[in-house]
């Protein structure tokens, strides 16, 4: 069974903050396309394997969510039935258990 990929609106913004990030550091739009097409197919491999992403535990439980780590980034998913949906897409160095569970007013 092959799933489909659904991204979150919040997802989509943080692929935005990646392609800027990608621009700004390299100071070239190819660049930050190719990064971006080569993560995204990094992403796209979970669709016919989708458990073989990393499973985020937290205290000796399973959260729900499965990791993609590319380069600077990891993009943070969840399998439902027959999709999988891309939650948040964050940089390596962030607390990304603070940004996935902790919620900002």
């Amino acid at each position: 069974m092959s799933y489909t990929l659904r991204f979150s609106s919040r997802s989509l913004e943080d692929l935005d903050a990646v392609w800027d990030d990608v621009v700004e550091a390299s100071k070239d739009y190819d660049t930050a396309d190719r990064y971006i097409e080569d993560f995204l197919q990094k992403i796209g491999e979970k669709k016919i394997y989708p458990k073989s992403g990393i499973p985020l535990y937290y205290r000796g439980l399973f959260t729900g969510f499965y990791i993609v780590n590319f380069k600077a980034y990891k993009a943070f998913y969840r399998i439902n039935e027959d999709y999988i949906e891309i939650i948040r897409i964050i940089p390596q160095k962030m607390d990304y258990m603070k940004v996935l569970f902790i919620k900002n007013e």
